[in-house]
């Protein structure tokens, strides 16, 4: 498959964002069967279909230019949103060198990096960026190592360091959050930040995905999809601009159904960090309005069974309580067996 980025499009104010029939087709659908609960699934990390989202471990798409001028807008009005405690320098250093190396593997048309020791030479073609740096020397970017990489990788990135048989929450850039923050969340265990997930807990869901976890080796990357539902193309749900997004909930009618909702769906991948063992927990988000999705008929008919039948601790969680009625009626009509 050619990349072709498409020019800059907004997620914000006019939500200029739009898939194109190909992003479309490759949207990565989450709903293996017509009704949802909470599953560990996951699956090892390994490539498939190409032209899918699964055929590399970091996936760059039309929006990659439309994700990175978002990801520096959000930077300029809140930098806290990369966060990396000191002893977690080494893995900041480990993540700049996965990403670059996949990067410059997977996408040779827009990504070059040559290595001679620790003078590295990297080139981001798409973004007109050409750097020489020492690896391990700070001073030798413009930035810092995890800031550096991650403004041009589209995803949230997370950095798990791994002790007393717990991962903790001790770096990371998250500038498009599913209504989670990293100042809140940094230094907490794998299951203090996942303390908000209703039912789970009961269902032992996070125990076998701990543990799972802890086990992940050099070389073997697992993934997982996990979905939302959002309002607009918006990609900054956080609680630190929920003044700006909060509202948007109750803005749904039946005639504006298909525009303002969308589908968020986030391709979670964990990769173990060769250097310094962390994990990587990288968050990789597809927005597709229902416009969009009931293009695919199965995917229109099955969606709509799904929020239909979603337990209510669920649909509160993902925050589809006040329009999930209006959106269920709109899916209704694309579903011949309703």
């Amino acid at each position: 498959m050619s990349l072709t980025f498409k020019p800059v499009e907004s997620y914000r104010e006019d939500f200029s964002f739009r898939n194109s029939a190909e992003a479309i087709q490759r949207f990565p659908f989450p709903f293996p069967e017509d009704q949802y609960m909470y599953s560990v699934n996951l699956e090892p990390a390994t490539s498939r279909d190409p032209g899918s989202v699964y055929e590399h471990c970091f996936d760059i798409d039309e929006h990659y230019r439309s994700e990175m001028a978002e990801r520096n807008r959000v930077l300029e009005r809140d930098p806290q949103r990369c966060l990396v405690m000191p002893h977690m320098q080494p893995a900041a250093w480990d993540a700049l060198s996965v990403l670059m190396e996949h990067l410059a593997r997977d996408y040779p048309q827009h990504f070059q990096l040559d290595r001679d020791g620790d003078s590295w030479h990297w080139r981001n073609l798409a973004l007109g960026i050409d750097q020489s740096f020492t690896y391990g020397d700070a001073n030798s970017l413009p930035c810092e190592p995890l800031d550096y990489i991650t403004r041009q990788v589209q995803g949230d990135f997370a950095l798990l360091d791994q002790r007393d048989g717990d991962l903790f929450m001790d770096a990371g850039m998250v500038t498009g959050p599913a209504d989670w923050s990293l100042a809140f969340d940094a230094g907490m265990s794998f299951k203090q930040w996942h303390s908000p997930v209703p039912m789970a807990h009961q269902m032992g869901v996070f125990d076998r995905a701990l543990k799972y976890l802890l086990n992940i080796q050099v070389g073997q990357p697992v993934r997982r999809l996990n979905w939302t539902m959002t309002i607009n193309p918006r990609l900054d749900t956080s609680p630190e601009t929920f003044h700006e997004w909060g509202s948007d909930r109750g803005s749904v009618t039946p005639e504006n159904v298909g525009r303002l909702v969308h589908l968020r769906v986030e391709l979670q991948l964990m990769v173990r960090l060769p250097r310094s063992n962390a994990l990587m927990f990288s968050i990789r988000t597809y927005l597709i309005s229902m416009d969009e999705l009931v293009t695919q008929p199965a995917w229109a008919r099955r969606l709509h069974r799904v929020l239909r039948d979603l337990p209510d601790p669920i649909a509160d969680y993902k925050g589809l309580t006040r329009y999930r009625l209006p959106l269920v009626d709109w899916l209704r009509q694309f579903d011949p067996e309703a």
